[in-house]
């Protein structure tokens, strides 16, 4: 290994959109992928406006920054010192250092700190390709390789982060790359690439390397060599000379269920194991791990997504009167303005048209929150063990009949996602009894609803337990994306914040109120003036409805 030093950077901003200011500014020197020394970090105070979305994120305020930052300059006089003019090395490169940093040192007056380096975010593209595919979020990452929690969204938990990352997992990809310098790192960070995956179009998830065998993906390659898109036909160039070449299917790291794991382990009783040339039993293991994880993420997000909606279930209940009549007022006030157009512009007989009109859309909202209503009060609460029961069911049903067990059978493949929708659907209901019938006896299951039993036997042929792999793994970068996502929901926050304050419910309520009461006596004033109006014109004072 020749490498040269280097240092992990990332910055926290007071937004996007330029200008961008940095609020924190974190760092680590590395030497031969190993952290070297203490890490730095300060927080920076440009006495400017930090953006709701970014304070969210990252939970920093103005008055945060104004209490606990420090001058810019002298900061980045720190920084220097620091640094010293080691190469950057930052993931998301483009980010941290073309539109942050760079700037701000323009700004401040001030020459750049150190030298540019290459892209962490680049080099997780290639080495971990195809699994991630394009979702390479640091924090989707390193929740897949089960990488310690460092403190997402500051700088400092970020660059402890990055660091985790490059020498748990990348380290060894790159070493099985023979990258082994700091000019291979550029190179191949700074070369033209694209994801195995298709990204776009009609063969869009496909490995472009089936085109070997596949003419219609190979032709419509070919084709896109042709585009008048500069990017695509680069990519269709790009695909067909890798296909030429006979390049390899790079090595890959996958998550194993234990320390035990087939494969090379890596040091410190890490999951994360590298696979090179990988036997059946060996992908046979890593696949059973892959599933193990699959269904306990969804198992968890089932959890969690049933408890958000029961959250907001009840607060729909507590202000559907509110709601309702809010609606209904908007509809009265959009109806006397259409009413009072058609009749100036068309006569009285365009006029009753948009009263009938009127009439049924009251009926359909009517309808509506009466549907939504008995759907709300359907939901409930599962108890502890409910919640645990429905967890261990659906593990154990996800292991069964996940539709990638048959990929290579379309007859199979079609009972399987019948079944998985069967469950799905008894999941979201919280409809434990149907998951236990299931459980208990899938095959008389099957039987009842006209559907044949099915083996559970899995492919032995190594080419197929690998693309198996790699769906499994992607299935999982997925569920931690959507566990992640719901997370940010305010329905999420709603409910946890029910759960850890007991007046909290309550208070929201009485906030909701207060906003809808608001809104209607707005509607309620311009209905009335609106009716005042039509009273004017017609001599008849339109119904209070």
């Amino acid at each position: 290994m020749n490498l040269q030093p280097w240092v992990v950077i990332d910055t926290e901003t007071n937004g996007i959109q330029a200008p961008i200011y940095v609020v924190e500014i974190g760092a680590q020197k590395i030497n031969g992928w190993l952290p070297d020394g203490p890490p730095f970090r300060r927080l920076l105070n440009h006495n400017a406006n930090i953006s709701p979305e970014a304070s969210r994120v990252n939970g920093y305020t103005r008055e945060i920054l104004e209490r606990d930052g420090d001058d810019p300059l002298a900061v980045y006089r720190d920084f220097a010192a620091y640094a010293g003019g080691l190469p950057v090395v930052a993931y998301n490169l483009a980010f941290d250092w073309d539109n942050v940093l760079l700037p701000e040192w323009q700004r401040l007056g001030i020459a750049p700190i150190g030298q540019r380096g290459w892209c962490a975010l680049e080099l997780a593209r290639r080495l971990l390709d195809p699994v991630p595919a394009g979702n390479c979020k640091l924090q989707t990452l390193r929740q897949f390789y089960r990488l310690p929690e460092r403190g997402a969204h500051t700088a400092l938990g970020d660059v402890q982060t990055v660091v985790d990352l490059l020498g748990t997992v990348l380290r060894p990809l790159a070493e099985a790359r023979g990258l082994h310098t700091w000019a291979d790192l550029v190179a191949v960070t700074e070369s033209t690439w694209f994801p195995s995956l298709i990204a776009f179009g009609k063969f869009k998830g496909r490995n472009f390397r089936e085109a070997a065998t596949d003419s219609e993906l190979h032709d419509w390659l070919l084709w896109l060599t042709g585009s008048s898109n500069a990017r695509s036909a680069s990519m269709g160039r790009w695909y067909l000379a890798q296909l030429e070449t006979g390049a390899p299917q790079q090595a890959a790291v996958g998550v194993a269920a234990s320390d035990s794991a087939a494969g090379s382990a890596l040091e410190g009783g890490s999951a994360v194991v590298l696979y090179l040339s990988p036997q059946k039993a060996e992908l046979q293991h890593l696949i059973t791990a892959a599933r193990d994880r699959l269904a306990e993420l969804e198992a968890e997000y089932t959890t969690q997504k049933h408890a958000v909606d029961v959250a907001l279930a009840r607060l729909f209940q507590a202000l559907r009167p509110h709601y309702q009549r809010r609606d209904q007022l908007q509809l009265n006030v959009d109806f006397r303005r259409k009413y009072l157009d058609a009749l100036m512009q068309a006569g009285d007989e365009e006029a009753e048209q948009v009263a009938q009109a009127h009439a049924q859309a009251r009926q359909q909202t009517n309808a509506e929150y009466e549907q939504a209503g008995a759907e709300a009060a359907s939901k409930h609460a599962l108890t502890d063990e409910q919640a645990q029961e429905m967890q261990g069911i659906w593990r154990k049903l996800v292991r069964m009949f996940h539709p990638d067990r048959c990929m290579d059978d379309p007859e199979k493949r079609k009972a399987h996602e019948w079944l998985t929708a069967e469950i799905n659907q008894a999941r979201d209901r919280g409809d434990i009894q149907r998951l236990r019938e299931i459980a208990q006896n899938p095959d008389a299951f099957l039987l009842k609803h006209g559907m044949t039993p099915l083996s559970q036997d899995d492919s032995t042929d190594v080419l197929r337990l690998r693309t198996l792999l790699d769906s499994l793994q992607q299935r999982v970068l997925e569920s931690l994306e959507a566990l992640n996502d719901l997370r940010e929901t305010s329905g999420y926050e709603l409910q946890q914040r029910i759960q850890q304050d007991s007046d909290f419910f309550a208070a929201t309520v009485a906030e909701h109120i207060q906003a809808l009461e608001a809104e209607m006596a707005a509607l309620e004033t311009e209905a009335a003036q609106l009716a005042d109006e039509i009273e004017g014109l017609t001599g008849v004072a339109p119904g209070s409805e």
